[in-house]
């Protein structure tokens, strides 16, 4: 059996939920690369709003999801500080997409998501985390503040929620195939 392997990335800003949702929705106990947050990371990791952190992601986060027993998905997490964006190229080659995480509480973490797959011509839906709680803000006002493209995409998620996340994943590959030219 010749078995196929579809490579997504989640990413997002410091504290978007992304160690979360890969492991809400690997079949496998995700690989992590949390490391405790210290007192070195005072000044450099913006907490604010997510004062109550205490972990982050350095290198990755890694899952896998058996669509069909020859079809693989296999999640890349990004770390979503900027001081480790360096590994975001690597993470990021041969995916067919991504899921950008957004957290309403803080918008602006996302931009740089955002602008790095689009400059990248990258696939990728926008899932607007709800494990915060209620979202301040209409679907609108979310797509005019990251000034998102009416092609992408704009999805409600619950990273915690297996159900859930997987809605994001599948959002994401119907987009990504959605964009694939067809060929002859």
């Amino acid at each position: 059996m010749d078995r196929k392997s579809v490579k997504v990335v989640v990413a997002g800003g410091f504290g978007t939920g992304k160690t979360t949702l890969v492991g809400a929705v690997s079949e496998i106990p995700p690989l992590t690369t949390e490391e405790v947050l210290t007192q070195a990371s005072v000044g450099v990791d913006d907490v604010t709003g997510v004062e109550g952190k205490t972990r982050t992601t350095v290198a990755l986060d890694f899952g896998r999801i058996t669509i069909t027993s020859d079809v693989v998905l296999y999640l890349f997490g990004t770390p979503g500080q900027d001081r480790f964006w360096f590994i975001w190229d690597e993470l990021a080659q041969g995916a067919v997409g991504a899921v950008v995480l957004i957290d309403t509480r803080r918008l602006d973490t996302s931009f740089p998501a955002v602008d790095y797959f689009e400059r990248r011509g990258i696939p990728f839906v926008a899932a607007v985390n709800r494990f915060f709680g209620e979202c301040l803000y209409t679907e609108a006002e979310i797509r005019a503040a990251l000034k998102l493209d009416d092609e992408v995409p704009l999805l409600w998620c619950d990273a915690r929620d297996r159900e859930s996340s997987k809605k994001a994943l599948i959002g994401l590959v119907r987009h990504a195939l959605a964009r694939m030219p067809v060929s002859n």
